[in-house]
Formats: structure tokens, C-alpha cells, sequence
């Protein structure tokens, strides 16, 4: 971790939050680390707050695959992201130093929206109805059809994603060391006319997934991407793959995924 000395700090700018942060940037200094102003400069980005903060962070500077990212949080706030707290910032910086600290990877889906427009997704993409009517989706895995939905909508989680708006709907938590993605319902409807499995599943890492909406009226679905949501006008399709990216994130040892999951769930 020694040659990686760039430290770009993300948060939401107010001057209450910047005055927290110079204890934290002077101790940085002392250790040296040098403060950037322009992430493309860093090979560490810190991110400020809680998961949202950390998928923002990684979303808005491009899901770079040259540096760590990690999470700091302050103490009212708590994220499975996030290693650190405002209160042990000098622990962190004293492990980077001396190389204690062990790197995570975490899997990260690749969408593609009507055939054209391609993001990536750290937690999950959702798809739901936007008007008091329920969504009609053709789902194929591959080229096959597995089932027509009809509901509330549907979640495509990552393995980290799965402790998020997946957990919520009674889907699996899948280790971060297993490179697939899990599909959700939200609120099937089974009758005589569309049936679905009914409960989650979750597809390799060589799997395509694809979405096709049905033009029944509901034709301008949300579509949520992390915790961001994609406007146009009109969704015909969407497509779901394991992207070959990879986050990095620093961790401090004896604190793993599992570790979090429990300290936040149990």
C-alpha cells in the first residue's frame, strides 16, 4: 500500500463536514499522504458517510479500477462499505503505512438499456412500475425464456447488493467471493396467466440476463441504478451481465464481509 499516497476525499460539500475533515487531512499530511482536489489525481478515494455516500463515490468517479476505494463514516451512521469511522481515521492511515491492511474485490453488473446506453451497478439495478398498474416483463436467461412477470417489479443484486433492497424482499445474502448476481421480485402476481418461481435465484457469472417490458401502457418504468434513477422517456429492454470490473477496497484484518453483516443485522 505504500506507493499508494494520493487521497481524494468525497462528501457532500458544507462547511460543517469540511471542518470535521482537517483534523483528518492534517493527520493524513503527517503520515505522508498528499490531499488531492481532483480524483483523477488520487489512487485512494474516501468516501464520507454511509453506503450511499461509498456508492456515490465510486458511481461518480467512474468505477476506477487503479485505486482503493474505501469508506468512512461518521458516528451516527453505520454501512457494510465502510471499514472506518471518523473516530479511528489514524488506525487506517497506520495500516496503509505498514501494509496490514488486506484488499477486498467486490463484483459489479454490467446494464445495457434498450440495446444501447451501458452502466455499471455496484448494489443492484431495479426495475418498477411507476403508475398503479402492474409491470409485464418477458425474463430470459440467455436466449431462453424463463418466465413472464407481472408485479410490482424486479431487483438485480450484486453479492454486496444483496444486504441492500434485495434483503428487503426476502432474497439471499450471497458471499461477495462469488461471482454471480441474484433476481428479486417485488410483489409477483401468480394466477392461471403468469406464473414465476415465486423466490429469488441467482445466475453465474457467464449468464446474460435479459428484461423485455411488454407495451401494455407501462412504458416508462423507473429504473434504479444503485441508489441513482435513469430517465428516459421510453424502456423497451434491459440486459444484465457480470462485468468483468472488480471494486477494490481496503479492509482493516479480522473484519470481513461476514463480520459486518453480522455487527449490522444480528
Amino acid at each position: 500500500m505504500s506507493n499508494r499516497k494520493n487521497i481524494y476525499f468525497f462528501y457532500q460539500k458544507n462547511n460543517d463536514l469540511k471542518n470535521k475533515l482537517q483534523p483528518l487531512t492534517e493527520l493524513a499530511e503527517k503520515n505522508n499522504f498528499t490531499i488531492v482536489d481532483d480524483h483523477k489525481q488520487a489512487n485512494v478515494i474516501i468516501s464520507i458517510g454511509g453506503d450511499g455516500a461509498f456508492l456515490q463515490a465510486v458511481r461518480k468517479t467512474g468505477f476506477r479500477q487503479d485505486c482503493l476505494y474505501t469508506g468512512i463514516t461518521q458516528s451516527d451512521e453505520s454501512g457494510l462499505y465502510c471499514d472506518f469511522n471518523m473516530d479511528n481515521f489514524d488506525e487506517m492511515l497506520h495500516s496503509m503505512v505498514h501494509e496490514e491492511m488486506e484488499v477486498r474485490r467486490f463484483p459489479v453488473i454490467n446494464v445495457q438499456v434498450n440495446g444501447e446506453n451501458s452502466f455499471n451497478c455496484l448494489n443492484e439495478v431495479s426495475i418498477r412500475s411507476t403508475i398503479i398498474k402492474t409491470i409485464v416483463i418477458d425474463v430470459y436467461i440467455d436466449d431462453m425464456q424463463f418466465e413472464t412477470f407481472r408485479g410490482d417489479g424486479l431487483i438485480v443484486a450484486t453479492p454486496t447488493g444483496s444486504t441492500g433492497y434485495n434483503k428487503s424482499t426476502q432474497g439471499a445474502i450471497i458471499d461477495p467471493k462469488i461471482p454471480c448476481f441474484q433476481v428479486s421480485e417485488l410483489a409477483s402476481l401468480n394466477n392461471n396467466r403468469y406464473r414465476t418461481l415465486g423466490s429469488s435465484f441467482v445466475l453465474s457469472k457467464d449468464r446474460k440476463l435479459t428484461l423485455d417490458i411488454i407495451q401494455d401502457g407501462n412504458d416508462y418504468p423507473v429504473i434504479g441504478l444503485d441508489n441513482e434513477a435513469y430517465s428516459i422517456r421510453n424502456i423497451k429492454d434491459l440486459t444484465v451481465t457480470l462485468s468483468d470490473k472488480v471494486i477494490k477496497t481496503v479492509k482493516l484484518k479480522n473484519n470481513s464481509y461476514w463480520d459486518r453483516v453480522k455487527r449490522t443485522f444480528l
